[in-house]
């Protein structure tokens, strides 16, 4: 192959035009950095792409459209797969406040909620000052679109820690006062943190393993080396693995605890939290909690525990792959089959906590702007029985007089997807650092208890009374919109037994899934009436 060498910026011109919308120079870093694509420098060592290799790249996945619809059916929408949409757009201000498995982009619910229409999208079923509700509501995509749009809305969620997400995400705030807060409780942690502990110890072993990867696991070459062969990756990572343990034997038992006598008692410690943090991380997460319970003002506190409660999710003593999972304890070096090098857990919180301060601010401040002066209800409850009008009348008056006299225009939400996600344990670590109660038995559809016959017929009538108890305080032309994986075809039912009709349905491919499934996948988007 001849090459033809482009620069970053040069590639990046180059596929906007191939491709027909705009791919940026960190998109094609991007590449370069996971391997997509080769890395070449020129005589001043910039890096330079191939463009025969950029070319094959874009047109593999221009014909991703052509294979997902021969395995997921013709019907496939693909313009309602957003694939146009770089991830910071997908994620944009207060959507990544906190991490959430399982929740929607939110330019799929603008999709739905706005005013626009087009070939596929023939009706507007929303407009300003109308009242949307989301069920299910999760971390409360729904309800921050809505706000972006001039709409009205009601998140409803049987678990406590979502409520929080959600509130903290949808609030007012004064920035400057929480921003001085916050700074403060940082650099506390800081000092707390260094004054407690020895940061030769960490410093040290980041140096030895960054010029040992240098040298036996060199990227990107190595991961083009060991692409598609896992087996070579498996035997020559272990070698080289146990090669750095046997050279760095007597520095790796080296203890980093300055003063134990001012360390916390860890006897009020819960299993999980000795279970899955290193010693340095329990003290510090404990220290910012002792800061938290010193807060006067509630809505601080709130984003306090979510900022923590962020750190913490990043800093469990597990690889960088299985953050999600928690299948085991890594205490030490391992070789990551995510980076193809020698990687250490996170030592301390205090890179973390810096970085998600800064960026709680910042993307309450983008949200601030885009939000409109418009009523949220948060409710904290079950689906199936809650009275929501009463509950919204408890919360705030002038939403209740508005929600008595126009009622719900309609609904947008995504239910759990029977035996998949277990939504109280994906957040163990909020939980078990705030003591707050779980209603695990209490949630539809979890995946601990599976996807036998009983289990999906259980999974029907759930979200059945969902449907019936929430549709009397729905309009009667009111428009019901629901997002669901529906491969065990329960809707159908779930509808009739409802008193709903199903007039559309929209098939939209998945794409950018962070899960390890790089599968077809694809989700159907149900619009519903009452009979």
């Amino acid at each position: 192959m001849n090459e033809e060498l482009f620069s970053v910026r040069e590639a990046a011109d180059w596929a906007s035009n191939y491709v027909g919308k705009k791919i940026s120079e960190s998109n094609i870093s991007y590449l370069v950095q996971y391997a997509k694509i080769k890395k070449y420098n020129d005589a001043a060592n910039n890096t330079q792409v191939d463009l025969i290799e950029l070319q094959h790249y874009y047109d593999y996945n221009r014909e991703r459209e052509k294979r997902w619809k021969e395995k997921l059916g013709e019907d496939l929408n693909w313009d309602i797969s957003f694939d146009q949409y770089k991830e910071s757009e997908t994620t944009k201000h207060v959507h990544r406040l906190h991490p959430y498995k399982g929740k929607f982009i939110p330019q799929l619910v603008e999709y739905f909620l706005d005013g626009h229409v087009n070939t596929f999208k023939k009706d507007v079923f929303f407009v300003k000052g109308d009242i949307v509700l989301d069920p299910f509501m999760g971390s409360g995509t729904t309800l921050i679109q809505a706000a972006e749009l001039g709409i009205h809305s009601i998140g409803i969620d049987i678990s406590e820690f979502n409520c929080l997400i959600a509130k903290v995400k949808s609030d007012d705030y004064s920035l400057f006062e929480l921003k001085y807060v916050l700074d403060g409780a940082y650099r506390k942690t800081v000092k707390f943190s260094n004054g407690m502990f020895d940061n030769n110890f960490e410093i040290e072993l980041k140096k030895r393993l960054s010029e040992f990867n240098r040298k036996y696991f060199p990227n990107p070459q190595f991961k083009h080396q060991v692409k598609g062969d896992r087996k070579f990756e498996e035997e020559y990572s272990e070698e080289k693995f146990q090669q750095f343990l046997k050279e760095n034997h007597e520095f790796l038992t080296q203890n980093g605890t300055r003063d134990k006598t001012h360390l916390f008692d860890e006897g009020e410690m819960s299993k999980f939290i000795t279970k899955w943090y290193n010693k340095r991380i329990r003290q510090e997460l404990y220290f910012y909690l002792k800061l938290i319970d010193a807060e006067k003002n509630e809505q601080t506190k709130n984003i306090m525990r979510i900022i923590l409660s962020r750190t913490a999710r990043s800093c469990r003593a597990t690889t960088h792959f299985d953050l999600a999972t928690l299948i085991e304890r890594q205490v030490g070096p391992y070789y990551c089959f995510k980076h193809f090098k020698i990687c250490t857990p996170i030592d301390s919180i205090l890179k973390h906590l810096k970085h998600y301060t800064e960026d709680t601010v910042q993307r309450l401040d983008d949200f601030s702007i885009l939000k409109k002066p418009v009523h949220i209800g948060i409710i904290h409850g079950d689906s199936r029985k809650i009275d929501i009008f009463e509950e919204i009348k408890q919360q705030n008056k002038k939403f209740y007089t508005l929600l008595k006299k126009k009622k719900i225009n309609g609904i947008f939400t995504s239910p759990p997807y029977v035996g998949q996600i277990d939504y109280h344990e994906q957040h163990a670590y909020a939980y078990e650092l705030f003591n707050i109660g779980r209603r695990d038995e209490e949630e539809i559809g979890p995946m601990f208890k599976g996807t036998s016959k009983s289990a999906k017929d259980k999974y029907v009538q759930d979200i059945s009374d969902v449907l019936t108890n929430i549709g009397r305080f729905v309009k009667d032309d009111g428009t019901f919109f629901i997002v669901a994986n529906d491969k065990h075809n329960l809707y159908p039912k779930i509808a009739e037994k409802s008193g709903l009709k199903i007039v559309q349905e929209y098939k939209r491919p998945v794409l950018n899934r962070t899960e390890r499934d790089r599968q077809p996948y694809a989700e159907i988007i149900f619009q519903m009436k009452k009979e």
